[in-house]
């Protein structure tokens, strides 16, 4: 690895390359399918362009062994995709064994699943807005930004603001798989209801499936939601046009809705851009 190497794969960029990189620095992993959906459009040209950038270490992957079939590559940093944004931070680069190493913690780590959850999830909204005009998700936090912004009151999984018509909803993201009780998924509104006014955003639970959501439905009808927290929910086998469509149900109210009607905070009053 030397600095005449990253200055040369540098010069050779494209923008959606840079997109890819930094998306990958922000959100640690994608699938094949989710880089198609954010910057591609077609599963073709995102592998051509993928094992390309793989191919000059600016990129790498894995997967797990599955049968039948095979499994969607998982696609990080590679060595030199890493010193690259190293490099434009002004920070040492870093070794490739380390970046490997830092891949191969990423393949085992036991949350890899629940991390490509909700990437998905917010790659579901960037791949809508792409294809609907006067669409966009303007922001898109991982699990660390949001806790430089919550503290130690939350731990959100993610946050996005998302823009329709020029009008943005903030919200936060918890991503459920179904393998938590009940009780502890619902006590985690403790923490947002204790959040200050102007991160009071609705809160939005996405489910694997719809017996799940009606569950958590009826455990919250018996214990109540905390403060004025607005909570939505919506089950991923019920929405199968994605999470930006009225597939959203408020605690308390039978009907669906869409991202957009939600409250733009807590109480109703308008998000301030913060």
């Amino acid at each position: 690895m030397t600095a005449s190497v990253v200055a040369r794969e540098l010069g050779r960029l494209t923008p959606r390359d840079r997109l890819l990189l930094n998306l990958l620095d922000q959100h640690q992993t994608l699938t094949t399918d989710q880089l198609a959906e954010v910057a591609f459009g077609t599963l073709g040209r995102a592998r051509n362009r993928l094992n390309l950038l793989l191919d000059r270490d600016i990129l790498d992957r894995f997967r797990h062994y599955q049968r039948p079939g095979s499994q969607s590559w998982r696609w990080c940093l590679g060595p030199i995709g890493a010193a690259i944004l190293a490099a434009g931070r002004g920070e040492a680069m870093p070794r490739p064994g380390a970046v490997r190493d830092a891949t191969a913690r990423l393949a085992t780590s036991p949350t890899l699943a629940h991390l490509l959850t909700t990437n998905g999830f917010f790659v579901a909204l960037t791949a809508y807005a792409r294809t609907h005009d006067g669409t966009e998700l303007s922001r898109w936090w991982n699990e660390a930004q949001c806790r430089e912004a919550t503290g130690n009151l939350v731990r959100p999984d993610g946050h996005g603001v998302w823009v329709v018509s020029g009008r943005g909803v903030p919200f936060w993201l918890e991503t459920d798989l179904g393998t938590e009780a009940l009780s502890r998924v619902a006590g985690k509104l403790t923490g947002y209801a204790a959040l200050p006014h102007r991160r009071a955003y609705p809160v939005l639970f996405w489910l694997p499936t719809a017996v799940r959501e009606a569950n958590l439905h009826a455990h919250l009808a018996r214990t109540g939601v905390p403060g004025a927290v607005t909570v939505a929910t919506a089950a991923a086998d019920n929405a199968p046009g994605g999470p930006a469509g009225p597939v959203w149900r408020v605690v308390g109210d039978p009907g669906r809705v869409s991202v957009a009607d939600l409250a733009p905070a807590g109480n109703g009053a308008p998000w301030d851009g913060s």
